[in-house]
C-alpha cells in the first residue's frame, strides 16, 4: 500500500471501544459508512463520542487512487497508546512483525507467555468468564492458527463484511484472500468437506481473530457446561449476569453529554431481550424443548452425562440470544424430537447465526443463506440447502460452458498462429492480430475449470447370506433395576435383509436395545437368540476414545489387525476416503469426521453380517453421509440404525420402529411422516 499509512489511536470508553473510520482527501475529513469506497488513505481510530481528525495527508497521499486496506493482524493485541501517539506502519513491515511474533509464540509452545497472549481470545469462546476458560486455552491451539482480514463494513453497523480474509492452521492454508459477509437477521449454513476448516473458521470468529466490531457480542458453543452443584435451570439463568453489566454501562452512557446516542439504544434493546422478570420461565421453556422435564431441570449438572451437559450449554446459548451465535453440529447430542424443536426455534432467530451441520433437512429448515468453503475460498449463496444445490449446479454448468468455449477459441487461435505466422504478409498480419486477441483474453482473466468436490466412495465387503432366524428376541424384558423396566415382553426378529431405523425420545432405550442385540446386556427375562455364525459390528460415539491420537490411521490398523501387510491396511482405510498423507499423520491432526472414517474402516475389516449404527453421522460432512448411505444400500448385510438425521434414515431405512413406553412398535409411514407427527405432538405444526 504505497504512500498509505495506518494511524491507530485509542481513548478510554465505557467498557467498550467504538471504532470510527474517517476518509482523508486534501484538507477535508468526513465520516464514511463503507471503507470500500475510500479513494485515499484511511485511519482506524478508537473514539468516545466524536470523530477526531487525523493529521493532514501529504499531496502524494491525497492523489492515491488505490482502495486502501487495513490488514488486521494479531487481534489479541490492544491499542494502548494515547490519541496523540499515532503509529505509521506499512503493510509490509506490519506483516513481517506479525510473522516474527507468530514464529516466536510457536517456538515457545505452551509456555506461560503464549498462554497469556491468547487468554483474551479464549475467553470470548463459549460466552464464559475468562477465569473459567483459562485452563482450556491450551486446548484451543490459538497459537497454531493465523487469521488476517480487512473490515470493510462500517464499524458501527450490524452487518459485517470482511475482505482479504486468510486463515492458516498448522501451517496449512484453509482460506486464502477471500471475503466473508454476515448480515443482521440472516442465518448462515457453513458447508464444506471434512477437514476444510469449518470449525477452525468458527473458532477464529468466536475468538475475535477477525475484525468483528466490539459492540457485537459473540457466543460460540464449543463444549459442554462445567459439572457443578448448580441445577440445569440455574446453569442457564446464571448467564443473566450480562444484564447487570449492561445496566451499569447504560447508566454510564446516560451521563455523557450526548446521552449515549445509538450505543445506549442498543443496550436498552439488549436489556429488553434479557428481561429478568421472565428469565426463569424462558430458561425452563428452552430446557423443556431440549428434552429436560421438570425433575431434570432441578438435577445438578454434575449428575448429567457429557451429552446432556452439552444440551445445557446449547440452552444457555439460546437463552443469551447473542448478536452472533456460532453453532458447530448442534444436533449431534439431540434426539429427533429435540432436533425438530431446535429447528423451529432457530427459524425465529433474528440476529446473526452461523451453523455447521451435516443434516440437510435441518439446513433446509433453518438457513436463509449458505456459505460454501471450497478451494480455499468462501462462496455465498442465497437460500436454504436445496436452493444452494440448484443454484450451484446452474452456475457450474454455465462456468463449464464458458470454459470450454474459451479453450476452443484459444486452441483455434494458436493453431492459426502456428500455421500462418510465417506465411504471406497478409496471413502474418492476421496471425499477429489473433496473437494480440489471445494475449488480451489472457490478461483479462480466463474462466477457470470447475473443480468438483472429491467424491468419497465407501465400501463394505459383501459377506453372503445366513439362513433365518439370524437375531431373534423372545419375550425379552429388561431394566437396569427390576423395579424400573425399560422394555417388557419384546418379540421381534432381525435378518440380513432388514433395514430398520429406531426412533424415540432420549432415555427410551434405543442404545440399550442395540446392546441387547450384541450381548453387552443380558435380559432380566426372556431370550435373545443369535445365529452361531453371526458377526455383528457396532458403531457408537464413544469408539473414538479407542483411538490413540499419537498414532496414524495406518499404525492403528496394523496394531489392531497384526500380521496383515501394510498395503492391505492402506487399502482398507482408503475404502473409506482416507488417502495419502491423512493415512500416516497423527490422528490428533485429523478432523473428527476423518477419525470417524478410521473407525468405519476398523469395523468393516471384521466383515460383519449385521451393522448396528448408533449416530454414525456425527462429525461427517454431507458428501460423506451420502457416500455412507450409498455403501449401505449396496451392501448385502442387515442394518439397525439410530440417527437424528432424517435424510439418512429416509435413504437407507425400510422400516421405522418406535421405542417408547416399554415397547417397540412399527410406525406405519416413512420418517418424514414421523417428523410431522413430532411437530404436531410438540404443538409446532
Amino acid at each position: 500500500m504505497n504512500n498509505t499509512y495506518l494511524r491507530e489511536a485509542t481513548l478510554s470508553n465505557w467498557n467498550t471501544h467504538v471504532i470510527a473510520t474517517v476518509k482523508i482527501q486534501s484538507n477535508v475529513v468526513s465520516s464514511s459508512p463503507r471503507v470500500s469506497s475510500y479513494p485515499t488513505a484511511q485511519s482506524y481510530i478508537y473514539v468516545n463520542s466524536q470523530i477526531c481528525a487525523p493529521p493532514k495527508p501529504s499531496s502524494s497521499e491525497s492523489h492515491q487512487n488505490k482502495r486502501p486496506r487495513r490488514r488486521y493482524e494479531n487481534p489479541r493485541s490492544s491499542f494502548n497508546s494515547h490519541l496523540s501517539d499515532f503509529k505509521m506502519v506499512s503493510d509490509a513491515s506490519k506483516k513481517k512483525a506479525a510473522q516474527k511474533k507468530a514464529a516466536a509464540a510457536a517456538k515457545r509452545g505452551s509456555k506461560a507467555a503464549a498462554a497469556a497472549a491468547s487468554s483474551k481470545a479464549a475467553a470470548a469462546e463459549n460466552g464464559s468468564k475468562a477465569d473459567s476458560l483459562a485452563s482450556g486455552v491450551a486446548d484451543l491451539h490459538i497459537s497454531d492458527r493465523t487469521c488476517t482480514g480487512v473490515l470493510c463494513s462500517h464499524p458501527l453497523s450490524r452487518d459485517i463484511r470482511i475482505e482479504s480474509l486468510s486463515l492458516t492452521f498448522h501451517g496449512h492454508d484453509l482460506i486464502v484472500d477471500s471475503e466473508l459477509e454476515l448480515n443482521y437477521g440472516r442465518r448462515y449454513g457453513l458447508l464444506g468437506l471434512n477437514g476444510c476448516g469449518k470449525s477452525t473458521l468458527l473458532s477464529a470468529i468466536g475468538c475475535r481473530e477477525l475484525p468483528i466490531p466490539e459492540h457485537m457480542d459473540i457466543y460460540h458453543l464449543t463444549r459442554e457446561i462445567e459439572a457443578s452443584d448448580m441445577s440445569s435451570l440455574e446453569a442457564v439463568i446464571s448467564c443473566d449476569e450480562e444484564r447487570l453489566k449492561l445496566e451499569k454501562e447504560a447508566e454510564a452512557l446516560a451521563g455523557q453529554d450526548d446521552g449515549g446516542g445509538e450505543a445506549l439504544e442498543r443496550i436498552y434493546e439488549r436489556l429488553d431481550a434479557l428481561d429478568a422478570s421472565t428469565a426463569e420461565k424462558r430458561a425452563a421453556e428452552i430446557l423443556f424443548g431440549l428434552g429436560f422435564n421438570k425433575k431434570m431441570q432441578e438435577k445438578k449438572t454434575r449428575d448429567f452425562s457429557g451429552g446432556w451437559r452439552m444440551r445445557i450449554a446449547l440452552a444457555r446459548a439460546l437463552f443469551m440470544n447473542p448478536t452472533i451465535l456460532l453453532l458447530d453440529e448442534p444436533t449431534n447430542h439431540l434426539d429427533l424430537e429435540a432436533c425438530v424443536w431446535l429447528e423451529e426455534m432457530l427459524k425465529k432467530f433474528d440476529r446473526i447465526l452461523v451453523v455447521v451441520s451435516h443434516s440437510q433437512d435441518f439446513l433446509n429448515g433453518v438457513c436463509t443463506n449458505i456459505i460454501h468453503m471450497q478451494s480455499k475460498q468462501l462462496k455465498l449463496y442465497t437460500g436454504n440447502f436445496d436452493q444452494y444445490v440448484q443454484t450451484r449446479a446452474e452456475l457450474e454448468e454455465n462456468q463449464m460452458k464458458q470454459y470450454k468455449w474459451e479453450q476452443e477459441q484459444i486452441a483455434s487461435m494458436k493453431e492459426y498462429i502456428a500455421r500462418f505466422g510465417h506465411g504471406s504478409a497478409k496471413l502474418a498480419r492476421q496471425a499477429q492480430s489473433k496473437e494480440k486477441t489471445l494475449a488480451k483474453m489472457e490478461r483479462g482473466g480466463l474462466t477457470e475449470k470447475v473443480v468438483r468436490d472429491k467424491v468419497l466412495v465407501f465400501r463394505f465387503v459383501d459377506v453372503g447370506k445366513l439362513p433365518p432366524p439370524v437375531l431373534q428376541f423372545v419375550e425379552v424384558t429388561f431394566g437396569y433395576t427390576p423395579d424400573n423396566l425399560i422394555y417388557k415382553n419384546l418379540d421381534f426378529g432381525v435378518d440380513l435383509d432388514s433395514r430398520v431405523a429406531l426412533v424415540g425420545p432420549n432415555g427410551a432405550g434405543k442404545s440399550t436395545l442395540l446392546k441387547l442385540m450384541t450381548g453387552d446386556l443380558v435380559p432380566l427375562d426372556g431370550m435373545v437368540r443369535r445365529h452361531n455364525h453371526l458377526r455383528i459390528a457396532q458403531f457408537h460415539q464413544h469408539l473414538a476414545e479407542k483411538l490413540d491420537m499419537d498414532m496414524s490411521a495406518l499404525q492403528f490398523m496394523l496394531k489392531e489387525y497384526p500380521g496383515n501387510e501394510e498395503e492391505k491396511m492402506r487399502a482398507a482405510v482408503g475404502r473409506f476416503g482416507l488417502t495419502g498423507k491423512a493415512q500416516v499423520m497423527p490422528m490428533r491432526n485429523l478432523s473428527d469426521g476423518q477419525r470417524s472414517r478410521v473407525i468405519f474402516a476398523w469395523l468393516a475389516w471384521r466383515q460383519p453380517h449385521m451393522l448396528l449404527l448408533d449416530e454414525p453421522t456425527n462429525h461427517l460432512d454431507i458428501e460423506t453421509i451420502d457416500s455412507l448411505a450409498e455403501a449401505l444400500n449396496e451392501w448385502d448385510g442387515g442394518l439397525v440404525l439410530v440417527s437424528h438425521d432424517f435424510r439418512l434414515i429416509n435413504q437407507v431405512a425400510h422400516e421405522i420402529w418406535v421405542c417408547e413406553n416399554q415397547a417397540v412398535t412399527r410406525w406405519e409411514g416413512d420418517i418424514m411422516d414421523f417428523k410431522e407427527h413430532l411437530k404436531a405432538k410438540a404443538g409446532l405444526a
